[in-house]
């Protein structure tokens, strides 16, 4: 399930410099939100984790993201490996003047 976002929710979303995001426990109760680095490439939110498949952090199944003023419940998808370069170079141009950044771990979408 892909979200649908407005454009000014993109926006807003794609130009915040951090994420937060509360990913869902079995029990459907919510994590504490945690800020995470998150690119937009065309019409979705992207998010990568340096903790592997089976860290919270990295969001499977569902949860809330909060940032630039819009709170949205979400599904998290993993991302085909055709956009990898997309979102890597989206990442490059966004997070590389704050240092190295996690460019290259596993990429889930919103």
């Amino acid at each position: 399930m892909r979200c649908t976002w407005t454009a000014d929710e993109l926006r807003r979303i794609g130009d915040a410099r951090e994420l937060h995001v509360a990913t869902q426990r079995p029990d459907g109760t919510l994590r504490n939100p945690i800020p995470i680095w998150h690119v937009r490439a065309g019409d979705a939110i992207y998010i990568r984790s340096a903790h592997g498949l089976v860290s919270p952090r990295q969001g499977v199944g569902t949860g809330r993201i909060q940032s630039g003023g819009v709170q949205r419940d979400v599904a998290f998808e993993p991302v085909s490996a055709d956009l990898a370069d997309e979102i890597t170079v989206t990442y490059h141009a966004k997070y590389d003047r704050y240092g190295p950044a996690p460019v290259d771990s596993d990429t889930r979408s919103m």
